[in-house]
Order: C-alpha cells, then sequence, then structure tokens
C-alpha cells in the first residue's frame, strides 16, 4: 500500500492567525451543515415515521442531532489547529482510508434520491405531481440549477453559502407559519411527550429503519465531514494560510498546498486556537444544533398535526405533494403552496450541498495522495467531480424512472450506507485529534467522552444491522 501512494508530508510549523472578525462575519459553515440536513430526515424520514408510528420515537431525532454536534466539533478541531481536511488526517494514520473514504462517498451519495426528490418538489408545485414533462426532466432542471451556482460565481464557497442561506431562511419561516396555522396545544404536548420519551422504539420499527432514522436526523453519513471544507474556505484557524479554491472556469486558480501545519505550544498560539474553537463551538451550538432541532421538530410537528391524525404516510414520487395537499385542508391553496416552496426550498439546499460537499471530498482525497494529481489544481479536479456527477445524477434518474424505481429507496440505502461510514470515522477522528494534535489543541475529558459515547451508538447499530442482515437470510 505504501508503494502505491507517495508519503505525507509532515506538519509545517506556522503561527497560529489571529482572529480579528467577529462571530457573525464568520458565520456560514454551520448554515451550510443545516441546508444538508434538512433535506432529507427532517423533511422525508422523520415525517414518515410520526406519520406512521406517532410521536413516541421522536427522541431519537433529538439524539441523532446531539450526537452529530460533537462530532462537528472535533471535525472542526481538527482543521482548526492543522489547515488540513480530516480526510488528510485519516490518512496519516493508514493511507488506505483514502480510497475507503472515496468508495463510501461514491455509494453513500451517487445515487440522486435528493436531485430526483428536488425535481419532483419543483413539478409540483409549477405543473402538479402528475403534469406535464418527466421527473427526469424536472430533475435535469434542478441539477442546471447547482450548475448555475458552483460555476457561475468566482469563489466557489461563497455563492454555495449565500445561496443555502437563503434557503435556510425560507424553510425556517415557512415552517414556522405553517406550524401556526395547524398548531394545537394536545399536539405540541403529544411532541413533548415523544421527546422525553427516551429509549422507546415501536415494535414494528426494524433494527434497520431506527438506524437510518438516527443517521440522517442531522447532516449525516459523510456528509458531517464537509465541515472541514467550510472552515478552510472562511479561513478558520489554520485555514487562514489556504487560499480560498477559485472558479477554473473564471480565470486563474491558486496551488493549494496538500498538507497542513502545526503551531508551537507558546501562550500566544494557544489562546488564538481557542479563540477558533470558541467560534466553532458557537457556529455548531447555534446553528447545527439549535436551529437544525428547531427545524426537524416544526417538520415533525406538522407531520403529527395533520398527517398521522388522518393516517396518511406520504407516498413516493409525490410525498411533498402529499403534505402539502393535506395542509390545503386546514390551510387553503395558501397552504397547500406555502408547504411546496419549503419543500422545493428544503430539497434544493441538500441538493446544491451534497453535490458540493461530495466533489470537494473526492478531490481533495485524490489530490492529497497521489502525486500525478497536483499536475492539476484541486479547483480543477473539482469541477471534473462535480460535472461528472451531475451528469451521472441525470442519467441515473432517467434509469430509476424508467424501471420504476423511487426515490426513497435510494435516500434510505444513503442513509443505511452513511451510517456504517460514521461508525468508521466517528472513532477515528477522535483518534487523529489525541494522536496528532498539539496537546493544548486535544480534546478534553467532555469531548473525548462524548465522541466515546457517540462511537459506540453507530458502533452498536452497524454490528446489530449485520446481525439482522444474516439473520433475514
Amino acid at each position: 500500500m505504501a508503494r502505491f501512494f507517495e508519503p505525507l508530508k509532515n506538519f509545517e510549523v506556522r503561527k497560529m492567525p489571529e482572529r480579528k472578525t467577529s462571530f457573525w462575519k464568520l458565520a456560514g459553515p454551520g448554515a451550510i451543515l443545516v441546508g444538508l440536513s434538512i433535506g432529507a430526515g427532517e423533511i422525508v424520514i422523520w415525517p414518515r415515521i410520526v406519520a406512521e408510528y406517532g410521536a413516541g420515537m421522536v427522541w431519537a431525532a433529538c439524539l441523532g442531532i446531539f450526537l452529530q454536534l460533537w462530532i462537528n466539533f472535533e471535525v472542526g478541531r481538527w482543521t482548526v489547529a492543522t489547515g488540513e481536511t480530516v480526510y488528510t488526517g485519516y490518512s496519516r494514520v493508514w493511507r488506505g482510508f483514502a480510497p475507503i473514504f472515496v468508495l463510501l462517498t461514491i455509494f453513500s451519495w451517487i445515487a440522486p434520491g435528493w436531485g430526483r426528490a428536488s425535481g419532483l418538489a419543483l413539478k409540483a408545485l409549477l405543473a402538479g405531481p402528475h403534469g406535464w414533462g418527466s421527473d427526469t426532466f424536472w430533475t435535469i432542471v434542478t441539477f442546471a440549477g447547482v450548475a448555475l451556482i458552483l460555476f457561475g460565481p468566482k469563489l466557489i464557497y461563497q455563492s454555495v453559502e449565500r445561496s443555502i442561506e437563503l434557503l435556510v431562511v425560507v424553510v425556517t419561516v415557512g415552517l414556522i407559519a405553517v406550524a401556526y396555522a395547524v398548531g394545537s396545544a394536545q399536539t405540541w404536548a403529544s411532541l413533548g411527550r415523544g421527546i422525553a420519551n427516551i429509549g422507546y422504539i415501536d415494535p414494528g420499527m426494524s433494527v434497520k429503519a431506527m438506524f437510518i432514522a438516527l443517521v440522517f436526523a442531522g447532516a449525516g453519513g459523510t456528509a458531517n465531514l464537509f465541515y472541514t471544507f467550510y472552515l478552510r474556505d472562511k479561513h478558520v484557524g489554520m485555514g487562514a494560510h489556504l487560499p480560498q479554491m477559485r472558479n477554473p472556469l473564471r480565470g486563474r486558480t491558486e496551488a493549494m498546498p496538500s498538507t497542513g501545519f502545526r503551531f508551537e505550544e507558546t501562550e500566544e498560539n494557544i489562546g488564538r486556537f481557542k479563540s477558533w474553537f470558541n467560534y466553532v463551538k458557537k457556529d455548531q451550538m447555534l446553528f447545527f444544533w439549535a436551529l437544525n432541532s428547531v427545524t426537524i421538530l416544526l417538520f415533525i410537528f406538522g407531520a403529527l398535526a395533520v398527517l398521522h391524525p388522518n393516517g396518511i404516510v406520504p407516498a413516493r414520487g409525490t410525498l411533498i405533494w402529499d403534505e402539502a395537499a393535506v395542509l390545503a385542508t386546514v390551510w387553503g391553496e395558501t397552504g397547500r403552496y406555502v408547504f411546496l416552496v419549503v419543500g422545493l426550498a428544503t430539497l434544493f439546499s441538500t441538493q446544491l450541498a451534497l453535490v458540493d460537499g461530495v466533489s470537494r471530498s473526492i478531490a481533495d482525497i485524490i489530490y492529497t495522495n497521489f502525486s500525478v494529481a497536483r499536475k492539476r489544481d484541486l479547483s480543477w479536479w473539482y469541477l471534473v467531480v462535480a460535472a461528472t456527477w451531475i451528469v451521472a445524477g441525470c442519467v441515473i434518474t432517467y434509469v430509476m424512472e424508467a424501471r420504476g424505481v423511487s426515490e426513497l429507496g435510494f435516500l434510505f440505502n444513503a442513509a443505511y450506507i452513511g451510517g456504517f461510514a460514521m461508525a468508521l470515522y466517528t472513532p477515528l477522528t477522535l483518534y487523529i485529534n489525541h494522536r496528532h494534535l498539539p496537546a493544548a489543541a486535544r480534546p478534553g475529558w467532555l469531548c473525548t467522552g462524548m465522541m466515546s459515547i457517540a462511537s459506540l451508538v453507530y458502533i452498536a447499530f452497524a454490528v446489530a444491522c449485520v446481525i439482522w442482515e444474516f439473520g433475514r437470510m
């Protein structure tokens, strides 16, 4: 394996940059993770669970987001302290992790469940679920929108951040309006009981379904690792020593170092690291944990108020329309269109963030681990992967539609594979932070304890699912 890869360079010693920017001017990376999170677990998986089983397992949605909060802390810790992506950190442990994470990323996200769901939401909004145009046509339209956002502006991160922040605002305001329209004290009480009902799992819920629900309460799968790229492009911590990734279609790009940095443990450097890491903690607690918890509970509340009482479990292919149609019965056509807009914004934000994050992940792993790849800039590899991903998404959507395969199966499979990825990278992230970071930057007892609990949860579910799969055979 060592002959296959070029040896990674040791960390270059640099001063930790001083943080001079306020929290709100730095805000953005956490909001992108919220945009990722709301597209599947919040609008697809958890509303369906609540529609079918009621509010009894809502505690698991809250647990999933809370566990991922600590994962994101540790992903952020590595990037703040080194300027590297966590993928490079994993390669410092064993170079075989490079192809493993490329494969996990591909198998998790290649089937464009979100792209098709986004296209279906756009179709429902403009033409109705059975209106003109195939699913493939509308999916191509949404992928074209993704391409314009990614390849139009000079700075790729900036366009992604601003677009997703706008979409998150639309979703949040729309959900509050929906909750106000359909809410009742009885529904709120039922939601509260579900949150407090810790440990309850409905007898009809398989261990696989529970694992999927836990993973997609939050970003889920390898999507949590995308945070590493957004911190670098925001010039957080040691990321300030690196250039932002520019669009190669819009002019000259800058060479990106393949490895990162290490700071000497002086009082000044330690103080600066703590200041940057405090930003990461606030960013994740405010945007990922608090805002994500609010949006997922509002989606669940809507399903609990208008779907579960009527015994309606949204169908494949018309999920957004079914939810909007029920809302129309209590809030008229205004309610229908508000929810359709919320659904479209939700799914498109995830589609956009996934194409961006997957392209960054694969491009970074290739660029870092193979010397021949550095004959081209990192941004060039990003462009190639993103363009290939978009084309593949459109082709796979066509095949899915022709064979009558629904978007829901691919969404659930993505969560399932992502759960196994989390069982691998959660303890691995904790390990690299203890093994390779300066002592002053390593996780304390609380972060270590919470990451250990998260590792045990994901590993236990992964093992239980393997046993369950063999039992089915």
